[in-house]
Order: structure tokens, then C-alpha cells, then sequence
């Protein structure tokens, strides 16, 4: 019996306290003593994001909605308490952040409302939003065209997220180059390893790679080396690919047992970090920025150098063009494909059966996309302090109010960032910011990889397919599946080797798993997804 509760308790008491909390924040329904409607919504925001109750952009438009939302701000352990509160009902008016997806919906019928007639009525920006970016409709339709959740439009960002970078200043230091191919980043890192690069007398300070688990900022990267072309920040973990028009999955591709072997010779050299596979993105971070001028970081992945290395080190480093397998090679190197990825995403907001004047909810959900409020939830609010609005109705970023915070991570403290509803007008005026300056400076080194691309056989949009429910039912199933068994291999051969030995059975496992057949059922939407470019 103690072992029982020990087991169960642990699983039942986030879900108490969920429950709890959306009992007493749902009430009736009803309005506030000041005649506004309660609403409640959960969001899973960025680890660095402050309280939503600080932030004056979202007070206001609440305030001119005619609503008081009670937020439930998740930053840890989602996936894992997800299942059992949409299982419970006792859900949330709104779900925000990408908090719930295409699969929740196709499982939880009757759960999440069906938004499409409520847009009509109500929601005079989301409609705009469709007009002029018809893209941003396809990714909200499901196959019968109900639309569970909105999307967003944010415009700006380049066509990748991850980018090489390496300290350029401790190459300097040792005299050497910027690597060009595997074996020259072997070298650099070794030289990074044995050199003293930070000059400081301490040999053993120093970590010539690091990365983080299956993230967009991890050695997944290198397999553009090999040409495959990766496609979606977020969805090639799931290993799906694209090739002359055909759906492959690179977990079990010969070129992925190829990169493996690479990544176990750095890590049984010593030249990986062995907390990469399991630091949360956090340390990553605290890790890459050093102490003062003193770096730690020889070669990483990031999405810009500030933001990566903070204000005292970003001048030291450097991005670096995809590399080449071997001097030898015939294969021109690829790079991950992310424009859609990053500019348009679905489900930022979805609604719950649960919510009781969907008029009200609707209308607040429509204000996040009215374009200039919209501009607020990516960078900051006007009357934060960091937008201003200029008399010729133009707009421009400003920097951090704390000067000792990067721009790129400013905005995730001060703003719902890139998790939130979006609608940046291609007519709006804005000048950006010097850390998205700086983006598109440090990110044109994969100019070349992308003039590659062939838009209509190499580019696999997932996102923009939208599965039938008995589909998207044997994809999530078969997902799961493969997925265990990639998460283990790929941290076991990396750590201990093994891959060519172990290879074929690891193929018919993954054969077993269905993954062959999640590739065939895309392969269907996609042909379809083509014929209409």
C-alpha cells in the first residue's frame, strides 16, 4: 500500500492543484465587481518571462476588451501534466503558448471549441490576418475545416534558427582557422582542449563543444553535411525529411549512423561537454556567457551572438557556414530550412467548451492581433517602455531599459516573445531592434546552402498538413514509439559508441515501431500539399 501511494500520489497532486486552481479562477462565468468578464487561461511561457500581472501591454488590452483573465503560468513539467488535465475537463477558458496541439484535439472531441463561426462574428484582425497572409488560414483549418486554435504571422525572422557560432578570439589565440569540415572542427576542438584559448593558465576551463539534448542548437544540425535537408525548427526532431519529393526519416538513414560516429569520436575525446545531453536550456545559456571577458564556450549553437553569449563575450565569436563531411566530398552542404517554422505557427490560442461567454473570449483572443498590439506581444509594450511609436505612425524597438540584458533576451522577460498570438503586417514601418540587425548579419553565411533549396521536393512544412483524426492517431502512436527508441540510442552512442555494430537491429526496431508508415500517411498529405504550389 505505501508503495501505492508513494507511486499514484506524485501523479495526482498536480492534477489537485490544477483542478483547484481553475475551480476557484472559473467560478460562474460571470463578471467582476467592476462589470468586466472573468476569463481563465493557462499559457506555458519561457522560463525567463515575468509575471503576466507586471506586464501594462496585457493589462490594457484587457482593459479595453472588457475582461479580467486569472492566468495560470506554466514554465516546467507541461507534457507531463498536460495529459491528466484534459482528461479531468476541468479545463482553462483558454489555452495559450502552443499549449495544446492538433493531437489534443483529435483526442479530446467536444473539449476545445470550434473557433471558425466565432471569427466570422468577432474577430475582425484574425480575418485580416487570413486575408493577407492566406498561409496563416491553411495552418489553422483542420481537414473538415474547423479551426480549433489561431496562428501567428510574425514576419521578421530569417529562414533559420540555429546558427554555428565559435570563438573566433581563441582561434586567434592559437593561431588557427575557422573550420571548413569535420575533421578540421576535430582539430580546432582539440587545440581548443589542450591550448589554454581563454589565456587565463588554466587548461581545464575550457569546453571546446557544447549543445543542448534534441534541440535546434545540437549536432542534429551537422547532418546538412551529409545533404539532408532540415526542415521546421521544432518537427525535425521527429526526424522527418524531405528528398526529391519523397518523405524519409533521417533516424534511420545511413547518413545519421555516419554523423553519430562523428559526434562519439568528440565525446570520447573529451571534447564535448557530458552535461549536453541532459542540461535544461538554462545552464546552457549560463554556461555559454563565462565569467566577464573570461569565455568557457569554444564552438556552439545559438540563435544570435548576444543572445547566445551575452553583451561581455558576443564579440568574440563568430557563425560559421555549414560544414562539409570531408575536404574529398562532392556534397554541397546543406542548412536547416526554418522560415515557416519561425514566422507562422498554429495554435497559440485555443478555446475550451468549458468557457462561458465565448463572445467576450473571442474578442479578447481577436485584440492580440489588431497589428499594433501585436508588435507588443513579440517585443514589449509601448508603455513599457519598450516600443516606441513615432508621430508618422511608425514604430521602432528600443533597447533593453536594464542595460546589462541582451536584446534577444529582454524580449522573452518583458513579452509573450515568439510563443505568442502575432499578426505583424507586412505594411507596418518598424525598426527592428540590434539584435535582429545582427541576426540577419550573422545568419547570411547560409545564403549559399539556401539558393540549394528546391521550395516544392525539399521544403516538408508538416505543420501545414493537417492530418484526419485517425491519422493523426496512428502518427502520435507510431511517434512515441520510434521516439523511445531513438532518445535511448542516440544518448548511448554518443556517450559509449556502438552505432555500426548495433545498426541493422536498430533499423528493424524502428521498422517495428511504424515508422514506416507515419512516412507513407505523410507522404499522401504532402503530395497534396504540392500540387497546390
Amino acid at each position: 500500500m505505501k508503495t501505492l501511494i508513494k507511486t499514484v500520489f506524485p501523479l495526482i497532486l498536480p492534477l489537485m492543484v490544477l483542478t483547484l486552481c481553475f475551480t476557484s479562477c472559473q467560478g460562474q462565468g460571470g463578471t467582476t465587481s467592476s462589470g468586466k468578464v472573468k476569463l481563465t487561461a493557462l499559457y506555458t511561457k519561457h522560463p525567463l518571462t515575468k509575471d503576466f500581472n507586471d506586464m501594462k501591454w496585457l493589462k490594457e488590452i484587457e482593459n479595453e476588451v472588457g475582461v479580467e483573465v486569472e492566468w495560470q503560468q506554466i514554465t516546467a513539467d507541461w507534457d507531463q501534466r498536460k495529459v491528466p488535465l484534459l482528461a479531468s475537463g476541468d479545463v482553462p477558458d483558454l489555452f495559450f503558448g502552443g499549449s495544446v496541439h492538433d493531437a489534443d484535439f483529435a483526442m479530446y472531441k467536444g473539449l476545445f471549441v470550434d473557433l471558425a463561426p466565432l471569427i466570422e462574428q468577432y474577430a475582425p484582425n484574425i480575418r485580416r490576418m487570413f486575408s493577407e497572409k492566406p498561409e496563416t488560414l491553411v495552418l489553422s483549418k483542420q481537414p473538415d475545416g474547423t479551426i480549433y486554435a489561431t496562428p501567428k504571422y510574425q514576419r521578421y525572422w530569417p529562414k533559420t534558427n540555429g546558427t554555428m557560432f565559435i570563438n573566433k578570439t581563441w582561434l586567434d589565440n592559437l593561431g588557427l582557422s575557422i573550420p571548413t569540415t569535420w575533421d578540421e572542427l576535430y582539430n580546432v576542438l582539440i587545440a581548443f582542449r589542450d591550448g589554454d584559448p581563454n589565456g587565463n593558465g588554466d587548461r581545464n576551463d575550457e569546453i571546446p563543444m557544447d549543445f543542448i539534448g534534441f534541440d535546434a542548437y545540437s549536432p542534429i544540425m551537422l547532418l546538412g553535411a551529409t545533404g539532408i535537408q532540415l526542415t521546421n525548427w521544432g518537427n525535425h526532431t521527429n526526424g522527418y525529411f524531405a528528398e526529391g519529393g519523397v518523405v524519409k526519416n533521417f533516424w534511420m538513414d545511413t547518413r545519421y549512423r555516419d554523423l553519430i560516429v562523428f559526434i562519439n569520436r568528440l565525446f570520447s575525446a573529451g571534447l564535448i561537454n557530458p552535461e549536453a545531453l541532459t542540461q535544461d536550456y538554462s545552464t546552457f545559456q549560463s554556461i555559454s556567457r563565462g565569467q566577464g571577458k573570461t569565455a568557457k564556450i569554444g564552438f556552439t549553437w545559438g540563435w544570435e551572438t548576444g543572445d547566445r553569449f551575452g553583451n561581455e563575450l558576443a564579440d568574440q565569436y563568430v557563425s560559421m557556414a555549414p560544414l562539409r563531411m570531408s575536404a574529398t566530398t562532392n556534397i554541397e552542404p546543406r542548412w536547416m530550412y526554418d522560415f515557416y517554422a519561425l514566422n507562422m505557427e498554429g495554435n497559440r490560442v485555443s478555446m475550451t467548451s468549458a468557457c462561458k461567454n465565448k463572445e467576450a473570449a473571442m474578442k479578447f483572443i481577436d485584440a492580440f492581433y489588431n497589428p499594433e498590439k501585436s508588435l507588443q506581444v513579440l517585443f514589449g509594450g509601448i508603455t513599457d517602455g519598450n516600443i516606441r511609436k513615432n508621430s508618422d505612425g511608425s514604430y521602432a524597438i528600443l533597447p533593453p531599459l536594464d542595460p546589462s540584458i541582451d536584446p534577444g533576451t529582454w524580449k522573452w522577460t518583458t513579452a509573450f516573445a515568439d510563443g505568442g498570438p502575432i499578426f505583424i503586417s507586412d505594411s507596418m514601418n518598424v525598426t527592428l531592434g540590434t539584435d535582429m540587425a545582427k541576426v540577419t548579419v550573422e545568419k547570411s553565411v547560409y545564403d549559399r546552402a539556401f539558393s540549394l533549396l528546391d521550395p516544392k521536393n525539399d521544403v516538408l512544412p508538416v505543420f501545414f498538413l493537417k492530418f484526419s483524426t485517425a491519422d493523426n492517431n496512428t502518427l502520435e502512436l507510431n511517434r512515441v514509439n520510434f521516439k523511445n527508441i531513438v532518445e535511448t540510442k542516440w544518448a548511448q552512442w554518443i556517450t559509449r559508441g556502438g552505432v555500426q555494430a548495433e545498426w541493422d537491429q536498430y533499423v528493424r526496431d524502428l521498422v517495428n515501431s511504424g515508422i514506416e508508415e507515419n512516412n507513407r500517411i505523410i507522404q499522401r498529405y504532402y503530395d497534396v500539399y504540392r500540387q497546390g504550389l
